[in-house]
């Protein structure tokens, strides 16, 4: 199916792609975003699960970029950083994965939504939560047991991560590589996850790595950008992007 969808059709093969170039762009400015992006895009022109399929090889690729970018031993310290945001959130994500066949994932998209657009909007307005740089152990445990609990039940832990990476004000280096190794290990997951139900195979792979280059592409773009903003500007555009993921949430949530 893949193969003959993309070339037999070149425009929407094109549109596809320009999704992917876009996708990466926004991720290489921000750190997020990709699969959000990537599935409303590609899900307005072709099929939900082809458009699923479709993001998770690239959504793997440049979590890995990502989280390397300055090297595998910044990528470790990272990971000794927030051990403790990382262990909780498996070990809630795996707990909740456990539990979407009985709460309705509307209501969680709803909640969730609007708890994360209400904190964008306010932080974009001026406030700033009251942690500290190296935040608390009590607030990384809940932080990260929310959002390997909304990963669990929605496969979009993104917004409550970059949320808290936010409120303690991390440089926008480390945040970039932090979100990579988040990202990136819940990328596995979801590969993983996905071949056992089917939906990522041989033939749906196909598409998902063609649309790798135009991914990396758009990721190098956005990472120049990143380069030559300062922190300010970093922290107002991950707001932003923050911002219209929560709506988007929102508007799953009331869009059954």
């Amino acid at each position: 199916m893949a193969v003959n969808f993309y070339l037999g059709d070149p425009v929407l093969f094109a549109w596809c792609c320009g999704m992917a170039v876009l996708a990466g762009v926004i991720k290489g400015v921000v750190g997020f975003a990709m699969p959000t992006i990537l599935i409303s895009g590609l899900g307005s022109l072709i099929a939900p699960e082809l458009a699923l399929a479709g993001l998770i090889v690239p959504t793997l690729i440049t979590n890995g970029m990502q989280a390397l970018r300055q090297g595998r031993s910044a990528a470790l310290a990272s990971v000794r950083r927030f051990r403790v945001f990382l262990l909780i959130g498996l070990v809630t994500l795996l707990a909740a994965a456990q539990l979407v066949a009985v709460l309705p994932s509307s209501a969680m998209y709803l909640i969730i939504g609007s708890v994360v657009t209400v904190l964008a909007i306010v932080q974009l307005l001026g406030w700033r939560p009251n942690l500290s740089k190296r935040g608390s152990p009590r607030a990384e445990m809940f932080v990260g047991g929310l959002a390997g609990f909304i990963g669990g039940i929605s496969g979009s832990w993104g917004a409550p991560t970059v949320s808290y990476l936010t409120a303690i004000g991390t440089e926008k280096t480390e945040q970039m590589r932090v979100q990579g190794v988040i990202y990136g290990l819940g990328a596995v997951a979801l590969t993983v996850a996905h071949i056992g139900s089917g939906v990522f195979n041989w033939v749906t792979a196909q598409f998902s790595l063609a649309l790798v280059g135009p991914a990396v592409l758009g990721m190098w773009i956005g990472g120049q950008i990143q380069d030559r903003i300062d922190q300010a500007a970093f922290r107002k555009a991950t707001l932003a992007v923050l911002l219209i993921a929560g709506l988007n949430l929102v508007r799953r949530g009331i869009v059954v």
